[in-house]
């Protein structure tokens, strides 16, 4: 019991003296370090080394034995032992290497024990040439199964066989074809192509390196039917069941080849369990089933089967895993301890069947020696109390019947001090997050005890980041930058104690910043390869690619840049992956790209044609290179030389995994094919024409199409097709049966003949009669298939009825809604097309002349009424309604009256400001030129404005309607007023027009104020256009804006009134005033002087202009200035002749060179025009205005002098008032201006006096001029 107790620590104290390597300088048996393997297969052609080498103090010495004899190497001439070492080098030069074949074992020897190694089996390998035999052709039916023998001669190592052709390629293998693991060649049936004369088997002999062949092998296949289909069966293995045995990390391989019609698949399962993922491989097209480094798990059985659609069929494998001895915790380890200690020796091994194990000591056995120091309990020797004698060299040899394991172990008694072995200051690297392993080997008897200590030696090194392994090495499990500095390893026994220095140093981890990327490149093209990476700046750092796991290709066209590889002019066997590699001296990282070569698929080869029948072909074909983009379909194409030579004409499609394709064929067709292939890159070229196919000629198969009847006239009947083509036809001599009748009771069918023609005309039909109408294709082979029978009609003639029943709902001012009763379909004698309502305005309830401008609806299809939009208010209207077929329109209807009610009227017509004094003024006015409805009265605004166009208190007067002018008293004097005037009917107020004046003294005609007035008065649209849903656009002016107004009946709520400069060039300038439901808006911001286009626009949904108004002109008037008429002073011309003598001379030149007669041309226009509208001035039109001479004292253009005396200014978009801003002006020597017009006071004005009887001069001029500002 006592013993038994002791076995764990003395388990401890082994495991822990084992870890110590004994060093060379001190006393040590042998051990051996070198052998060659246990199997040594040789070379006959090379000279043979049998390996032994070993270590010990003092230097071992060496012996052999051979086949279990002590072998005298002096006793060989040809057999040498390398110096300081036991390897055998034997010289064949004399004699064959056969002779030195057996069983060799090596033993190292020193005075402090021996060392034996493995039984080294040496054997030649052998290659042996295949036997010479006549093999005869091998004749078989189509669809049956084959078996080619390959039967290579046994060979050391076994051969590896493949089968290949006369030019050295590879036969194609696959589901059908398969090679077996004894190197047979298995078809599990054949077929015609199998049919050659170069089936070759070769042997490769891995020992010598050479390669044989046997004879080639001729397969025949008849040209006959093929063998019934059939269920599979196995050609192996041939019973239902077999045993497999199979040793413990050996390979597990399991075949099933069956044969059947068509080709079986073939499945694995494992009863009870699944298949070892990661061991497990499907080799041979899933025939062979190969599990790798066999466990005791892998035993159990195993079922293969073969399946097709008529069944299948299994096989099972019993598989048994049996084990040679092998080590369960490693050989034992060499053991040293001090004199007195205890230790153990462990032999653990394994193995099935359970293995036996024998020890020796120094090669002989170990029950014939008497040692109370040792004790062997079955896989241990127990030392207690070792002595010096005690130190040998200890055999563990474990056997059974599948193999054996020999191991040396030694036993060295030693009192030695500690040492530590690790170099001292010794530097370590290690990047950050990584494991440091910090090195402190050492060696001592008594084993030392190793402690660690960091800078300071405050405390040991332990705890949770740290860990000391029994070798002495201190590991750091997660190295961080504070890790970095000085170790000290320090080594006590009872000896003495030793210490060490080493250093740390962490340092950061390379990563990428960028990673190269699967590419797919064109051929020819070039491509380029990113590889960012950062590093720690105190390493080294080697930048590296490889393609496909090796070197790049040495040439030019790969490109390494600091950062990147790139390849150019890309080909295909560029293809492939590549690998970016950083390495620093501590760590190295590595990114990998695939790059696929794409191009267009190359055409596809070996056009054939079989199965040919009269109306059908089977086409196949052998795709050509996809260039790694799959193919995705085939196109079909057929050339007609019968009918259309040189034209090729797409059949049909196939997808990219078929070769092959049944086509179905027209009759009397000379068909030529070829296949054109797609990828991802595009279109091959056309494969080569395939021979020549033609079809006999039939009777149609199909009949025209389109097949129609319709007439021109009231009394035919033109029967159309659409004729057959040439590949329709089937043969020769096409023409057409026309048959038709009419579609009434007892009608016969009538039938002629129509050759190249597509039309036939039947004449004397009744007008819009229904036909049943036949077309049918005949040649001289026969007629096509009965026709089917389409209805057709003779010729339309015009309506004879017209619509009865008339009706009118007034929807409102603007709208009505008309209708009708439908013709019946007898009158209407053709296909209805609609009815057409015509409508006009007979006159407004105000005036009494016809207007009388007709306009058409047309409402499509079988309609009884419609909508009638755009009407003017308060007017009579009438309408008529006509039916209209596809030959015209029908009789009117009778004609019927509606009147459309009141609506707001128009602005008053005219508004013009008359009998001015001080403080009062009269308005009148004109009625509205659209009433819309009976005149309720009126109703007019003003108010003041200021010189900042700030509007004042307004002020509203009601007038009755027929009044047509006012007088308005208590006016403020020289103050511009704003006036608005509109008219009332019961619906409601129309759009206002707007007037302004101002009163103003005229010191030099009388004490009367002159107001200057100006106005625009708005004329209604003169058009109007029945399709838009506007009407009514109208607009007033004044000093905050253009008001438009309109009237609106349409659907769409995206109503914008938009308006553009009308001088402008650009179309695309056009500003929007988004409006919603009102019908009026006012556009402010208008540049005064201007003119500007208005309309109003409906947009639909996607912003597309639906509905559009009549474009309206609207004209903003220029700003006045009030300015006194110093025109007629006497002083003022005094003091500019004193003041500019030499210009006033230079301006008198300069008026007499433009007049040149005493008139402008501008003054005989305005002799000729009389008219006080608005007048704009041309851009020719002299800078300073016109002047009259002596003769014709005219006021000059722009300005109106009524009888009363009263300057009226003109509304001139470019007049020089426009410029006038109250200051000084001054003119240059050509007329132009250089400064601001003087502006003087009315005091001055009166005291000077009037000047009007004076003679013209340019002075005169000038102050004519200056009355405008």
């Amino acid at each position: 019991m006592k013993g038994r107790r002791m076995v764990p620590l003395l388990l401890l104290l082994g495991q822990l003296v084992a870890a110590l390597e004994v060093p060379l300088d001190l006393p040590q048996p042998p051990t051996i370090t070198s052998q060659s393997p246990k199997d040594h297969i040789i070379d006959p052609r090379e000279n043979i080394e049998i390996k032994c080498e070993a270590k010990g103090n003092p230097d071992p010495s060496f012996s052999w034995t051979r086949d279990g004899a002590h072998f005298k190497i002096e006793e060989h001439p040809n057999v040498n032992m390398r110096p300081n070492s036991g390897t055998l080098e034997v010289d064949i030069t004399k004699r064959r290497a056969e002779s030195f074949e057996g069983v060799y074992q090596c033993t190292a020897e020193n005075k402090h024990g021996k060392a034996v190694s493995d039984n080294i089996v040496v054997r030649q390998s052998r290659s042996p040439l295949w036997s010479k035999e006549r093999l005869k052709p091998r004749v078989v039916q189509e669809g049956v199964s084959l078996v080619l023998p390959c039967e290579p001669p046994a060979g050391l190592p076994p051969p590896l066989i493949f089968w290949m052709d006369n030019n050295f390629q590879k036969l194609p293998q696959s589901t059908r074809v398969s090679q077996s693991l004894n190197g047979d060649l298995y078809f599990s049936n054949v077929r015609r192509e199998d049919s050659r004369n170069d089936y070759i088997c070769y042997a490769r002999f891995p020992g010598t390196q050479t390669i044989q062949q046997k004879q080639p092998i001729t397969v025949k296949v008849l040209n006959q039917a093929p063998a019934d289909e059939r269920m599979p069966s196995f050609l192996i293995p041939k019973d239902r069941h077999s045993s497999k045995v199979v040793l413990r990390g050996h390979k597990l391989d399991m075949e099933c080849i069956a044969e059947g019609r068509p080709t079986p698949e073939i499945s694995w399962t494992k009863d009870g369990s699944v298949l070892p993922a990661g061991r497990t491989s499907f080799l041979q097209f899933n025939k062979t089933l190969q599990i790798d480094d066999v466990s005791d798990s892998e035993e159990g059985v195993y079922r293969c089967t073969a399946t097709n659609k008529f069944g299948s069929v299994h096989h099972t494998f019993h598989v048994t895993v049996k084990a040679a001895p092998y080590w369960i915790s490693g050989p034992p380890s060499n053991l040293v301890l001090s004199p007195g200690e205890n230790g153990m020796l462990t032999c653990r091994a394994s193995g099935k069947p359970k293995p036996l194990i024998r020890w020796t000591k120094n090669v002989m056995p170990i029950e014939s020696l008497e040692d109370d120091t040792m004790k062997v309990e079955d896989d241990m020797i127990i030392f207690r109390d070792v002595k010096t004698s005690n130190s040998a060299v200890y055999q563990c040899n474990v056997s059974n019947e599948f193999g054996y394991l020999l191991a040396n172990a030694f036993v060295n008694v030693l009192s030695e001090p500690p040492r530590v072995l690790t170099p001292v200051n010794k530097k370590y690297e290690v990047i950050r997050n990584h494991r440091a392993m910090l090195d402190c080997s050492f060696f001592g008897s008594p084993i030392p005890n190793i402690t660690w200590f960091k800078d300071s030696r405050s405390s040991t090194l332990d705890g949770d980041s740290y860990a000391l392994h029994d070798n002495g090495t201190l590991e750091i499990r997660i190295s961080r930058p504070r890790d970095s500095g000085k170790y000290t390893c320090v080594a006590r026994n009872i000896l003495g104690i030793f210490e060490n220095h080493v250093f740390l140093e962490v340092k950061e981890p390379t990563h990428f910043l960028k990673q190269p990327e699967y590419q797919v490149i064109k051929r020819g093209r070039s491509v380029t390869f990113e590889c960012k990476v950062k590093h720690d700046s105190s390493l080294t750092a080697t930048m590296t690619w490889l393609k496909d796991d090796e070197e790049l290709p040495d040439d030019d066209r790969f490109v390494v840049g600091a950062e990147s590889l790139t390849i150019t002019n890309v080909v295909d066997s560029d293809a492939g992956m590549y690998t970016c590699i950083m390495n620093t001296t501590l760590d190295h990282v590595s990114a990998s790209a695939e790059l696929t070569v794409v191009e267009r698929p190359d055409p596809p080869t070996d056009l054939e044609l079989t199965d040919q029948t009269k109306r059908s072909v089977v086409l196949t074909w052998i795709p050509g290179n996809e260039y790694n983009s799959h193919i995705k379909n085939f196109l079909i194409q057929y050339e007609d030389s019968l009918h259309h030579r040189g034209h090729w004409h797409n059949l049909t499609h196939v997808p990219g995994t078929k070769t092959s394709a049944h086509l179905k064929l027209s009759p009397h067709v000379h068909y030529t094919f070829r296949v054109l292939a797609l990828n991802d890159v595009g279109w091959s070229q056309p494969s080569n024409p395939s021979q020549m196919y033609k079809t006999d000629p039939a009777a149609p198969d199909e009949n025209p199409t389109g097949v129609q009847g319709l007439g021109t006239e009231p009394n035919n009947l033109i029967i159309s097709w659409k004729p057959l083509t040439k590949l329709q036809s089937n043969g020769p001599g096409l023409h057409y049966k026309v048959m038709y009748r009419e579609k009434k009771p007892g009608s016969e069918w009538i039938t002629t003949n129509v050759a190249n023609n597509s039309r036939f005309v039947v004449s004397g039909t009744s007008t819009f009669a229904p036909y049943e109408l036949k077309v049918q294709a005949v040649n001289n082979y026969g007629e096509g298939p009965e026709p089917a029978v389409v209805i057709g009609y003779s010729g339309e003639d015009v309506p004879k009825s017209a619509p009865t029943g008339l009706r009118t709902v007034v929807r409102n001012s603007t709208m009505a809604e008309v209708g009708w009763k439908t013709v019946s379909d007898d009158s209407i004698r053709g296909f209805l097309k609609g009815y057409k309502v015509h409508y006009w305005r007979d006159h407004g309830v105000h005036r009494h002349h016809l207007d009388h401008v007709e306009k058409i609806l047309t409402f499509s299809g079988n309609r009884s009424h419609g909508i009638l939009p755009g009407l003017h208010p308060f007017s009579d209207y009438s309408f008529y309604v006509k039916v209209f077929n596809g030959r015209g329109e029908g009789p009117p209807s009778i004609t019927k009256h509606f009147r459309t009610p009141e609506g707001v009227p128009g602005p008053p017509t005219s508004l013009v400001v008359s009998n001015p004094n001080l403080d009062s003024l009269t308005l009148k006015w004109s009625p509205p030129y659209d009433p819309n409805g009976h005149i309720t009265g009126y109703t007019l605004k003003y108010q003041p404005v200021n010189n900042s166009n700030e509007l004042g208190e307004e002020e509203v007067l009601a007038l009755a309607a027929n009044e047509t002018s006012v007088t308005l008293p208590n006016l403020q004097y020289s103050t511009r007023y704003r006036f608005y005037l509109n008219a009332k009917t019961k619906i409601g107020a129309g759009p206002a027009i707007t007037q302004e004046a101002v009163i103003m003294v005229d010191e030099g005609q009388s004490q009367t104020s002159h107001p200057k007035v100006w106005s625009r008065t708005v004329h209604p649209p003169l058009k109007e256009r029945p399709a838009s849903p506007f009407a009514n656009v109208s607009s007033s002016v004044g000093d905050d804006g253009a008001l438009i107004s309109w009237e609106y009946w349409g659907s769409e709520k995206n109503v914008y009134v938009e308006y553009i400069a009308n001088n402008s060039e650009s179309e695309e300038e056009w500003q929007k005033e988004l409006v919603n439901g009102s019908q009026n808006v006012k556009l402010k911001g208008l540049k005064g002087g201007l003119s500007y286009r208005v309309r109003v626009v409906a947009y639909g949904h996607h912003d597309q202009p639906l509905h559009s108004s009549d474009e309206l002109v609207v004209t903003v008037p220029a700003m006045v200035s009030r300015q006194v008429d110093i025109a007629t002073q006497g002083w003022f011309i005094g003091l500019m002749c004193a003041i500019a003598l030499l210009i006033l001379i230079l301006l008198i030149i300069c008026f007499i060179q433009r007049n040149k007669g005493g008139k402008y041309p501008v003054k005989e226009k305005e002799d000729a025009h009389t008219d006080p509208e608005f007048q704009p001035m041309r851009d020719d039109d002299c800078p300073f205005g016109e002047y009259s001479d002596s003769e014709d004292h005219k006021p000059l253009k722009g300005s109106r002098t009524p009888s009363n005396g009263t300057v009226k200014r003109d509304d001139s978009d470019d007049s020089l008032v426009d410029y006038s801003e109250g200051g000084d002006r001054q003119f240059n020597e050509d007329g132009s201006f250089i400064g601001q017009y003087s502006g003087k006071s009315i005091s001055r004005e009166t005291a000077e006096g009037p000047q009007s009887s004076e003679a013209p001069s340019p002075i005169n001029a000038i102050n004519s001029l200056n009355s405008f500002v």
